[in-house]
């Protein structure tokens, strides 16, 4: 595996973990983007090795991810600003293109651009001590990285309206009354949390699981007549796959597929 300054990835029985390490609170510098978008092609690769089935995306530390480093972006000039926030923007699409699912275990603080990283990810298990929040009106801008879209179309728009404009910082349980989170476990179980749910997706047919994510993200700005005829082109892709035969021999012999992602 490549080496990095302040992120950890591994990959253990087609289970891959992201790991953010840039203490204390992992604010996102220009190296540390650099490197999750980074990873985020390593990632891909290793799905197209055959490597990789599930990502977990987390952090070491107490908190998460505080969003961007505003001691660092207040050394840069004005005229540099946009394409530090395209950086960061461009890291974040990384991970949401990332073809197989991605979860996100968030612990303590995830903040700007560190709610937006894990707004990324396909599904998000916290902390019960957690606190997520788009902080960017309260500093006189906007969420720049996919903040005012991704969320917007996870939980509808007027609730991101109150996430967004009002710039509050939200509780575990309160985003899980919203649809941000998934589940929340007490603080010490989030990783294993996260990587059930990586384990039981690694279990099923891994060509499946991408076209059925391909299928999603592809249908979900669409029309329904238009996600439909996604759909079905998704599902004739995997209809000559020896996993799709593999499946029907398992079942009629009463056992364990042995899926291999042909």
């Amino acid at each position: 595996m490549a080496e990095f300054q302040f992120i950890k990835y591994r990959i253990e029985n087609y289970l891959g973990r992201m790991t953010l390490n840039r203490p204390p609170v992992n604010a996102l510098n220009r190296q540390l983007v650099s490197e999750i978008y980074a990873v985020a092609h390593l990632a891909n690769r290793d799905v197209a090795r055959k490597e990789l089935r599930a990502l977990v995306l987390h952090a070491e530390g107490a908190h998460f991810c505080a969003g961007a480093d505003l001691k660092e972006r207040k050394e840069i000039p004005d005229d540099q600003v946009v394409n530090v926030v395209q950086g960061i923007r461009a890291a974040v699409q990384a991970i949401a293109d990332i073809k197989v699912p991605t979860i996100a275990a968030v612990q303590g603080s995830a903040l700007g651009g560190g709610m937006e990283l894990a707004l990324a990810a396909d599904m998000r298990v916290l902390g019960e001590s957690a606190k997520l929040g788009l902080r960017e009106t309260a500093l006189a801008i906007i969420p720049g990285a996919g903040g005012t879209q991704r969320l917007t179309r996870l939980i509808g728009y007027a609730r991101a309206m109150e996430w967004i404009a009002t710039a509050r910082i939200f509780e575990a349980q309160e985003c899980l009354a919203h649809g941000v989170a998934n589940r929340v476990v007490p603080d010490a179980e989030v990783a294993d949390a996260a990587l059930y749910y990586a384990k039981l997706i690694a279990a099923n047919g891994p060509l499946a699981v991408q076209f059925a994510k391909e299928a999603m993200q592809r249908g979900m700005a669409m029309p329904l007549a238009n996600g439909l005829e996604i759909e079905f082109e998704c599902y004739k892709r995997i209809i000559p796959t020896s996993d799709r035969r593999e499946a029907l021999s398992a079942f009629n012999e009463k056992r364990a597929p042995q899926f291999r992602g042909e």
